[in-house]
């Protein structure tokens, strides 16, 4: 079978899965991002070494929290990644002796989903993966909607909260700095700071307050913890009735590793959504689900996306015959 290795490189782990035509994975290793440019070079081909020194493998697809040259050769900006204006598949290529290929995390994400999971059922699809930030795509009539520069949608970065909490990006009050992990752990440091009596397991999580605490916590039934979860689900809401005003999706997928949590939280923000989108009551409301392939929906689809691109066929349509690469 031809395999293909897939990468999701996020901000604060370095995930890479052996996935084979159907999309499963049949082989997998993690270990925490690199915050200096070479020791994520050194990162990628450690552990590209490591799984193809175990599988046969025809090409490394690579999905990448940040910007991405139309041509997919260069990441230009990450805010959460050390690469600036990085030719990162022709670094890597040579040293693993593979065919590299570049996406964006969450194009990379959405082609998963449709290829093997809830996408696929929508002909124009949102896709939110919430992780340490919010990556997004966008599948328009079935094709991956790049933009004319191939950065779009960065909707993770519109500003909803003017002169809010300082976001990576350089700006300020950015949508993902209330609604992704990162903005967990901020909101429940909040609420601890502004209470310092109330009482919470929050304040003895052994590795502090993080995104994965809070949603522990919150299962659990801790109040500081659920009143966190209801804030998210609140924002999460809001940003999808903005994504349906603007782009009117049938399907909205919730991918990213916060989507394992989404019982928590994703009812709540359906009803906010349907609250707050224009025209509520009087139009067709987008369907909002859960990612099926959850944190592997990025490695899957970058790896689906190296094979198809390795073999050099088809464009990046979706349609009832299947899915071809870009």
């Amino acid at each position: 079978m031809d395999h293909a290795i897939g990468i999701d490189i996020g901000g604060t782990n370095l995930r890479a899965a052996v996935v084979d035509p159907t999309g499963a994975v049949v082989d997998a290793v993690s270990v925490d991002t690199p915050t200096d440019a070479g020791a994520l070079d050194e990162a990628l081909v450690d552990v590209i070494g490591e799984l193809s020194g175990r599988h046969a493998v025809s090409a490394v697809g690579l999905a990448v929290a940040g910007f991405v040259s139309r041509d997919q050769q260069t990441v230009r900006f990450a805010p959460h990644l050390p690469w600036r204006d990085a030719a990162v598949p022709a670094r890597i290529s040579p040293r693993v002796g593979l065919p590299v290929f570049l996406e964006h995390d969450a194009n990379s994400a959405a082609w998963g989903e449709a290829r093997f999971g809830p996408a696929g059922a929508g002909e124009n699809v949102a896709v939110l993966a919430i992780g340490t930030g919010i990556g997004a795509a966008l599948l328009v009539d079935g094709r991956l909607y790049r933009g004319s520069n191939g950065v779009a949608p960065e909707l993770g970065h519109l500003q909803v909260v003017p002169g809010g909490r300082q976001c990576a990006c350089g700006k300020s009050g950015c949508f993902e700095r209330y609604c992704s992990g990162t903005a967990l752990a901020a909101t429940a440091a909040e609420l601890l700071a502004a209470e310092p009596g109330r009482p919470s397991e929050l304040r003895r999580a052994p590795d502090g307050v993080t995104g994965a605490a809070v949603a522990d916590a919150a299962a659990a039934g801790d109040p500081v913890a659920l009143e966190t979860m209801a804030d998210f689900a609140y924002w999460l809401g809001m940003g999808l009735s903005i994504v349906a005003d603007v782009f009117d999706p049938d399907l909205i997928v919730v991918a990213g590793g916060v989507a394992t949590s989404a019982p928590l939280f994703l009812d709540d923000a359906r009803r906010v959504y349907a609250g707050l989108v224009t025209g509520a009551g009087h139009r067709r409301l987008a369907r909002i689900r859960r990612s099926e392939l959850g944190v592997a929906a990025a490695m899957v689809g970058a790896a689906e996306l190296a094979r198809r691109n390795a073999a050099a066929s088809g464009t990046d349509r979706i349609g009832g015959g299947g899915a071809e690469a870009p």
